[in-house]
């Protein structure tokens, strides 16, 4: 069998070179190449797959860009909106030979700790996320903790649990940003990597879900999956749960 052949954007960045060694260690890919923002995308033209992880206003473009060559891809970069989302299914379409997963997060510590907050979300009426970033990251509330309050929106819906209780009523931002009724807590701090938590109340007790990553090695195992699951499956995957068989 031959080799998968992996290209990086954002090859430069933390995660985009932690992408090139976990590539050269996996068995039965190699990385064949790189650019970063502003270089010719070309330097990836040898690859069957491009691991993206750049920036939310340039990510777009490489989508259409590597769907028009016929390259898989696998995407960290952050950032997808609705009306995003709609318009990489409709560019799927168009290239149905080609495979694309999309994932808020690749470490295996983070996706579980999604589905099991989704699972504990129709026991409690109280739910809070915080979530804790390096200063460097470029978008709050990051795309961790937006999948997982939409996640936990829908089992609540489901249970047909009502609004979370808030009495607030002088706010001034401190109750942080709302999705989909849930609300979510941004920290950005030097010396973190990244961090969420899950805050669960009903009276009497609490639930605290967290996830940590103290290296940017937790979300590689992700990665690696994520590159031989889009080789044998065209379309969009959203998220790693399949990947994962969850």
């Amino acid at each position: 069998m031959s080799e998968i052949r992996v290209g990086v954007f954002g090859v430069s960045g933390k995660m985009g070179s932690e992408v090139v060694r976990a590539v050269t260690r996996a068995e039965g890919m190699t990385p064949v190449g790189g650019a970063d923002l502003g270089e010719p995308r070309e330097l990836v033209n040898r690859a069957q797959v491009v691991v993206d992880f750049t920036h939310p206003d340039a990510v777009m473009d490489n989508i259409e860009w590597c769907l028009d060559k016929g390259l898989h891809m696998v995407i960290g970069t952050t950032g997808f909106t609705a009306e995003r989302l709609e318009r990489v299914r409709e560019l799927c379409a168009a290239h149905p030979e080609v495979g694309v997963l999309i994932a808020s997060n690749f470490s295996i510590g983070a996706v579980l700790m999604m589905k099991f907050s989704a699972l504990a979300a129709p026991f409690y009426p109280s739910v809070e996320i915080v979530e804790l970033h390096h200063p460097n990251k470029a978008d709050a509330p990051s795309g961790t903790s937006a999948t997982t309050a939409r996640r936990i929106a829908a089992a609540r819906q489901e249970a047909e649990l009502g609004p979370v209780p808030d009495a607030t009523v002088h706010d001034d931002g401190a109750r942080g940003a709302v999705v989909d009724g849930i609300h979510v807590h941004a920290v950005r701090l030097q010396g973190l990597v990244a961090h969420q938590e899950v805050l669960f109340g009903d009276t009497g007790e609490t639930l605290t879900i967290r996830h940590d990553s103290f290296d940017r090695v937790s979300f590689m195992p992700g990665v690696v999956a994520g590159i031989r699951h889009v080789v044998d499956h065209p379309g969009l995957t959203l998220e790693m749960e399949s990947v994962l068989g969850l």
